[in-house]
């Protein structure tokens, strides 16, 4: 098999190239051995299949919840509404409990599903692959469900390096 070229380009080249693509922000929600939640802000979220149902995210190798999602069997998907910047922040870099003061409820598996989320999954941690700096999590989706409002709350979206909600064009 040929290899592949090497990059003609930087990494701020390909960081801003990256930028371009705009996508949902989720936070990622599990729960430790020690019974700690754990959350993590991730825009890496996607889907894989319809039969069976799975999804995908990563988390970069040297991340401090690393150990954590490795290991657990089940991790919650929760979709973020543009009306939750805040939780998308506190999620990326509060130190010590970010669940302090935040709304949730523990779903079947008993992992947090974040009050107001726009959608979640509940999954089951299937597999695992290391790629680079970063490992690919995908997820068999058990259960799902949608805000009651989906239909008139606008999801966060992460473009360019900035926040912004989504409206419909036609």
């Amino acid at each position: 098999m040929k290899r592949a070229a090497p990059p003609n380009f930087d990494d701020a080249a390909f960081r801003r190239a990256l930028g371009q693509f705009a996508t949902g922000v989720t936070v990622i929600t599990t729960r430790a051995p020690s019974g700690a939640l754990i959350g993590i802000t991730a825009s890496s979220f996607n889907s894989v299949s319809l039969t069976p149902p799975l999804v995908l995210w990563s988390l970069a190798t040297r991340s401090a919840s690393m150990p954590v999602f490795q290991a657990n069997s089940h991790y919650v998907v929760n979709v973020l509404a543009a009306s939750q910047l805040d939780l998308c922040k506190r999620f990326a870099t509060v130190k010590g409990d970010r669940f302090e003061g935040v709304s949730h409820a523990a779903g079947n598996t008993g992992m947090p599903v974040l009050d107001g989320a726009l959608a979640w999954f509940e999954c089951h941690n299937r597999s695992r692959y290391q790629e680079g700096d970063h490992v690919i999590f995908v997820g068999e989706v058990e259960r799902c469900g949608v805000h009651e409002s989906a239909g008139q709350v606008q999801p966060l979206v992460f473009q360019n390096g900035d926040f912004h909600g989504l409206k419909p064009l036609g």
